[in-house]
């Protein structure tokens, strides 16, 4: 069960991205060849309004196939007979798309339960932030002036930025005021002593205050994929510890198991949050300038604007194989990561 429960998070997440590319398209006049979920050969297709809807073997990843994508064909229909600001907003579709399904998944999670709000329950006797005059009950504001509304953001600060000195804005009894405090190391750890609790903070909205909280959480998601990122690039972390599809199936899974125990209502919470976790990060992996993903066609495409002449075709296709081959083999080691860290 929790494999099909996991399956059909990762579908739908999939097919909204694609859903994306596919409705700016339209819109914008080029035919769409093929819409599928899944790789492989096709296990099930029909055609209607000149694109073959497909579901394919391999339940990982989805398409928007449109006519002469990749071939320069400028003809009637085709991807390339379009503007260049009109191609961008194809491309870019896709991950807006995967940013929007995760809003109005917020929008259900901070609509039934509120937010996390960024206030302190706990500070530790003798910690670098009992000396600076913090105290359980205070709200954060900024650190080092960067605005904070989640108390997940005040532990994602801290993770990312471990050492640091920071400047704490916070509020108490309606009036606001900072402290600097700089973290001691304590057990191999650099800490400032403070604590908080994302249940035991958690605030209602009314309805403008869901729909800016909804943006906040997406936000946050997406800040953390970022930093986790630059973490990857500046080798804070491995590339062992990265997760592939199977790690997202089988941390879905978990997540539905985990959740039973607490009743329907908490299992669909559980799962929305790492449904919206997996969609900001699928939108912000395909932004990033590597060549098949959709910032590297955005690269192209903005390079063209800027040279008001196409790239050449052919050497765009080829550059554009060669980082899908090597993305297939960084896919290929990753789930073998995965496997060997779930049954090894």
């Amino acid at each position: 069960m929790k494999i099909i429960i996991a399956l059909l998070v990762f579908s739908v997440i999939i097919i909204f991205h694609e859903l994306g590319h596919f409705l700016l398209a339209k819109r914008a006049g080029v035919t769409v060849t093929e819409f599928s979920l899944g790789m492989g050969p096709r296990l099930l297709s029909f055609q209607a309004g000149g694109t073959r809807y497909s579901w394919k073997l391999l339940p990982f990843g989805g398409s928007c196939m449109m006519l002469g994508e990749d071939e320069g064909d400028e003809g009637e229909g085709t991807f390339g007979s379009k503007s260049v600001w009109a191609r961008m907003s194809i491309i870019v579709a896709g991950p807006l798309f995967n940013f929007l399904l995760a809003f109005l998944m917020a929008l259900f999670i901070v609509g039934s339960i509120g937010y996390d709000a960024p206030i302190l329950t706990g500070v530790a006797e003798g910690t670098p932030a009992a000396d600076a005059g913090l105290q359980a009950g205070d709200r954060i504001i900024k650190m080092n002036g960067r605005h904070i509304r989640l108390w997940r953001q005040v532990q994602n600060y801290s993770m990312f930025h471990s050492g640091e000195t920071v400047v704490f804005e916070y509020e108490r009894d309606g009036k606001r005021a900072e402290v600097t405090v700089s973290p001691a190391l304590i057990n191999g750890s650099y800490r400032y002593g403070i604590s908080g609790n994302v249940n035991a903070t958690r605030q209602k909205t009314n309805a403008l205050q869901t729909l800016e909280y909804s943006a906040y959480e997406v936000g946050y998601w997406i800040e953390t994929t970022v930093s986790s990122l630059k973490l990857l690039v500046q080798g804070g972390v491995s590339i062992n510890d990265m997760s592939g599809p199977v790690g997202v199936v089988d941390a879905i899974g978990e997540t539905y198991e985990e959740s039973r125990s607490d009743g329907a209502f908490y299992v669909w919470l559980n799962l929305l949050n790492v449904a919206i976790l997996l969609s900001a990060n699928l939108g912000v992996m395909n932004l990033l300038p590597i060549p098949a993903l959709d910032g590297g066609r955005l690269v192209f495409l903005i390079v063209e604007a800027i040279r008001k002449k196409r790239i050449e075709p052919e050497l765009e296709a080829k550059i554009h194989f060669t980082g899908l081959m090597l993305l297939l083999l960084l896919m290929v080691f990753v789930m073998f990561n995965d496997v060997r860290k779930i049954f090894f």
